[in-house]
């Protein structure tokens, strides 16, 4: 936790960014698996461990705009879970640490909300994302679970989204230490790829360096060959020479911040050189986004830079024709670039996402429809404090050029008789955390290999790896 100083301020911030009325801020329950007893890991909601900083499940917090007052509300365990859980603090103490003198049972919640909707106060809730709390939500409020989202306070939402996306010198440190893990993640993973090897070995090589100083991974570990499926959690297959390896993984500390990077590695000692060729394209687009990173600079506007690059190269390649900007805003390029080019880190790996996208990335304005760029996450402006990726890749996927292809799509734009040749290439996408500057960006924690020459070097240095 941080200093019980940072929590009473969050709190104060957040009420002056709403005109009236009752924040309510729900936390986690633990969350069954298969039986009741045998629960998921639990990870406590960000926005209320942003707010009042305990990881404890079945908690909600209440910030009064009105009064003033801050309310924590939670139920204390009994002896009987003691036996199974060991000692742990009474609703009260662990209240006193985020500097919070007014706290109740779940029944004093439910009254202390019956009362604030019989005096007609605004009571301004985030939309939930689990089940439990939507069914909370109908017992306590009367909302049914289908129309949650749209008794979500925007005004709400809107003073969050403000102030969890600048972060503080002491959540960059955080973030620092969650990013250092993730490259110690990444160079262990080029060590250890070689022909032979299963994905699951490396990924559980992945899951052990994460939890290994009492944090975890921050999403589930994407470790395959088959790169070109953007989220691909299967990790049954073994590597063999020739074969490309995408690793997409980050550790989250202890205090739930979290890391987040990609590599795409040879299994072999090399890339081949139609690997390097394209390798390099993606490189270039890249750093070619790092570049505009600066304060006031939209967010959209890297990603188009990127699509440049990218579309360039593949001109390169004799795998697309035509004006490169022309085939940018049809569409074209999202045969090879379907996905956005990053999105906000911190709390979360995808900073806020159960905000709504149209609120954490585009300002309240609507996003657009068009295949590929639909799947930007971010497109306002930067400012100083914000956390963001930058990830553009390159993905042949047989599904979306055959589609294309029998459509007779973009054919003024894709070479599709060239394209044939490389629908077995897999994906490439490598990726990197920054925080935006006063004047510009810096780059979050240790280099992580990235040139052809880097991660070639990893890989020698592996070649007698036993873990």
């Amino acid at each position: 936790m941080f200093d019980v100083s940072t929590y009473l301020n969050r709190r104060h911030k957040l009420r002056t960014g709403v005109d009236s009325g009752i924040i309510l801020l729900m936390g986690n329950d633990e969350s069954p698996m298969n039986y009741a007893d045998n629960t998921y890991h639990f990870r406590q909601d960000s926005s209320f461990l942003y707010y009042f900083g305990l990881n404890s499940a079945g908690l909600t917090g209440i910030v009064d705009v009105d009064e003033g007052k801050d309310y924590l509300f939670g139920n204390d365990l009994t002896v009987e879970d003691f036996v199974w859980m060991g000692y742990q603090p009474a609703l009260r103490d662990q209240a006193q640490k985020v500097g919070i003198e007014n706290t109740g049972s779940i029944p004093d919640l439910e009254e202390f909300l019956k009362e604030a909707v019989a005096k007609g106060r605004k009571i301004h809730l985030l939309p939930p994302y689990r089940a439990e709390n939507k069914i909370k939500l109908f017992h306590w409020l009367d909302i049914n679970p289908k129309d949650t989202h749209k008794a979500a306070s925007i005004e709400l939402i809107k003073s969050v989204v403000a102030q969890r996306e600048i972060k503080s010198a002491d959540e960059l440190l955080e973030i620092e230490k969650a990013v250092n893990t993730t490259v110690d993640m990444h160079v262990t993973a080029m060590q250890m790829v070689r022909p032979g090897i299963l994905e699951s070995e490396i990924a559980a090589k992945m899951l052990e360096i994460a939890a290994k100083d009492g944090g975890n991974i921050s999403f589930p570990i994407i470790a395959t060959k088959h790169g070109e499926t953007l989220h691909n959690h299967y990790h049954g297959n073994q590597l063999k020479d020739g074969d490309l390896f995408l690793l997409d993984c980050g550790a989250e500390t202890a205090m739930g911040y979290a890391g987040d990077l990609s590599s795409t590695m040879p299994v072999s000692t090399s890339y081949t050189v139609h690997q390097k060729d394209v390798y390099n394209i993606t490189l270039a687009s890249h750093n070619a986004a790092i570049e505009m990173l600066a304060p006031g600079i939209p967010f959209k506007d890297v990603y188009y830079q990127a699509c440049r690059i990218i579309v360039d190269g593949m001109k390169d390649l004799d795998l697309m024709k035509g004006d490169i900007e022309e085939a940018i805003q049809a569409g074209a390029h999202a045969i090879f670039f379907p996905c956005g080019l990053g999105h906000q880190m911190g709390l979360d790996v995808h900073d806020m996402e159960d905000l709504g996208e149209v609120y954490v990335g585009y300002e309240g304005k609507a996003k657009s429809t068009q295949f590929g760029i639909k799947s930007l996450r971010l497109a306002k402006p930067l400012i100083p404090g914000m956390v963001v990726t930058i990830e553009p890749g390159i993905y042949f996927i047989p599904s979306l050029i055959d589609m294309w292809r029998a459509e007779k799509r973009f054919t003024d734009f894709i070479n599709y008789d060239k394209l044939e040749n490389y629908k077995d290439f897999g994906g490439i996408r490598n990726e990197e955390n920054f925080v935006i500057t006063a004047d510009g960006y810096k780059l979050i924690g240790r280099n992580k290999p990235k040139t052809i020459e880097d991660v070639e070097k990893q890989k020698s240095r592996g070649s007698s790896y036993e873990g």
